[in-house]
């Protein structure tokens, strides 16, 4: 069942955060909706404007269509993640998602507030939804880079939230893009969440670059051969505090890649024989099933199943 974010959000905020998950192909699509409906969750699928050029944007959408008839006791809503304006008016028409992001945070404030206003009028027309983003988190996302954070300032959060109308706002606290999030200890700006619900009571809030990048994964992927070195993540342990302070969205891709990368490497380097795809597709799809299954737990959406689609027929 393809639902709206606000509605999934509804039944989370103050309690828990709803796992929000970037897949490429039919690999990652097929363990995603296995592990969440193992682990009783709902769940946002997130096709980036990356992932949507990767093979072809109706490739994707046709999946996410096909994959609530696979598993009709799935919830999940279909998000576009980072999408500028053109993509979100392409996804808005598509008639598939039923949530965008427009990201304008690399611009000035007034004129991300004109851009964003302009999907979320478009987005609320035909009743999807909108995130948007305030402030810069350090790292690369698509084509938007920065080499430092730009926190949030709660203020403006406040007032750009009652200028557009959006529906839930990307804040910047301290996380980061990809699979470097810390120099050193790790260091999150809860006080800016605390200060913005303050200001905003009830408004979903939504944590980016949230990867835990354990240290497991990355040290199986060098032993197979990788090179990735001095990674870093987000405790996880903190999901539910962030919860608690009106963070009901919390992204996670990073992650989903080193399981497939872990998976991949370890395969061919024992079996150097093989060349078939398909062998360690079939390790990876369960392999990624408990994955998500295990950081829905530790984002307190695991078997909230029941209670969100009871509330949904109401």
């Amino acid at each position: 069942m393809i639902v709206t974010t606000k509605e999934l959000f509804q039944q989370a905020y103050g309690k828990y955060a709803i796992g929000a998950y970037n897949i490429n192909n039919l690999e990652q699509t097929m363990g995603l909706f296995q592990g969440n409906v193992d682990s009783k969750a709902p769940f946002i699928v997130q096709l980036s404007k990356g992932a949507r050029s990767y093979t072809h944007k109706r490739m994707l959408e046709t999946m996410m269509q096909t994959a609530a008839e696979i598993f009709p006791e799935a919830v999940f809503a279909v998000h576009l993640d980072h999408g500028d304006e053109a993509s979100c008016m392409d996804c808005i028409d598509s008639g598939v998602y039923s949530s965008v992001m427009i990201d304008a945070s690399h611009e000035e404030l007034e004129k991300n507030i004109e851009i964003t206003k302009r999907v979320v009028e478009a987005a609320h027309a035909k009743g999807l939804v909108v995130e948007a983003e305030l402030g810069l988190l350090k790292g690369v996302e698509e084509d938007i880079k920065s080499d430092g954070h730009v926190f949030t300032k709660p203020s403006e959060a406040e007032y750009f939230v009652k200028q557009t109308g959006v529906d839930s706002l990307a804040c910047a606290i301290g996380t980061s893009h990809g699979a470097f999030k810390f120099a050193g200890e790790q260091k999150l700006r809860f006080d800016i969440l605390e200060d913005i619900q303050k200001l905003l009571p009830g408004f979903p809030l939504v944590m980016h670059g949230s990867s835990s990048v354990p240290a497991e994964e990355v040290a199986r992927i060098n032993a197979a051969g990788g090179k990735i070195n001095g990674a870093s993540g987000v405790d996880a342990s903190q999901f539910l505090g962030a919860a608690k302070l009106g963070v009901t969205k919390i992204n996670i891709d990073t992650d989903g890649r080193l399981v497939w990368c872990r998976v991949h490497r370890e395969f061919f380097r024992d079996h150097p024989e093989e060349f078939d795809l398909r062998g360690p597709g079939k390790v990876f799809i369960p392999e990624y099933a408990k994955f998500i299954a295990a950081k829905n737990v530790l984002l307190g959406s695991a078997g909230q199943l029941d209670e969100v689609r009871a509330a949904l027929k109401k």
